[in-house]
């Protein structure tokens, strides 16, 4: 019990972490240096103020000095950090996947949440995310007890990056081709492609991390995630486009606790 606690703390104070990057790479700005400060009052957050969710609650969601409203996204990004945490913790124990999948999983809410208010998912995540699953799956090869090292998880790093990025950057070109040249739909709101290319360096990160088998699951799974958000936006907005990487995100969530299930059940299902 005392480490999950412990575990659900340090998550919710790298979701705090998160929150500064959510909030300041679409911006390009540092990560680092500012240290926190209110977004409209510019002031600087006072350490007793930057507790995750109890300072919050205490300020009522406003900033002291300013009295202006703080986005919920704020605590709702902390507790969803520290929960997944707590998962990765149960599902890994005190061990090197731990470390493997919370870095993953960092690297997945920031790009959701960028995505979702801006439609862009940045190259410090999806590139720095797909170098750093490449070089520490070449990690989880190494084995101390005997000393040796098996290609195998950066093999499948490898294959999971070409594959992940290839298959939904060529769906989105048949999807365009279908939609824009044979139905000859106009763009909308300016949209030139259905498939950012965002999207497709997200799936080669998630490739890099889960490799080529997940990676593929993760592109059909995440439709499902997508389909009721992607229908009320045709309909609603006549727009096709949705911000995909959250369900992306979602689905290599989902497979990192749950893919030995989902592949049973495919295979019974198949089998049937």
């Amino acid at each position: 019990m005392i480490e999950k606690i412990a575990a659900f703390i340090f998550g919710s104070i790298v979701g705090s972490f998160l929150n500064v990057c959510i909030c300041r790479m679409p911006q390009g700005e540092s990560v680092v240096w500012p240290s926190s400060h209110c977004p409209n009052c510019k002031k600087r957050i006072p350490v007793y103020d930057n507790i995750p969710f109890l300072s919050y609650l205490l300020l009522r969601g406003k900033c002291r000095f300013c009295k202006q409203r703080i986005s919920l996204r704020y605590p709702l990004v902390e507790l969803l950090t520290a929960v997944i945490f707590v998962m990765l913790f149960v599902h890994c124990g005190l061990s090197y996947d731990l470390f493997f999948y919370i870095i993953l999983a960092s690297s997945l809410i920031i790009a959701s949440f960028i995505d979702i208010q801006h439609r862009i998912i940045p190259d410090e995540i999806s590139i720095g995310g797909l170098a750093a699953g490449f070089i520490l799956s070449a990690v989880k090869g190494l084995s101390l007890k005997p000393a040796a090292w098996s290609y195998q998880p950066l093999f499948n790093s490898f294959l999971g990056i070409f594959i992940g990025g290839g298959i939904i950057y060529f769906s989105g070109v048949i999807f365009d081709l279908v939609y824009f040249r044979l139905l000859k739909k106009p763009p909308i709101q300016g949209e030139t492609e259905s498939m950012g290319g965002g999207d497709v360096k997200l799936l080669a990160m998630i490739g890099a991390f889960l490799g080529w088998q997940k990676a593929l699951l993760v592109f059909f799974i995440a439709p499902f995630f997508g389909i009721v958000v992607g229908v009320t936006y045709l309909l609603t907005k006549k727009d096709h486009t949705i911000p995909y990487g959250p369900f992306l995100s979602l689905a290599a969530l989902v497979l990192i606790f749950w893919a030995d299930k989902i592949i049973q059940l495919i295979l019974g299902v198949a089998i049937r």
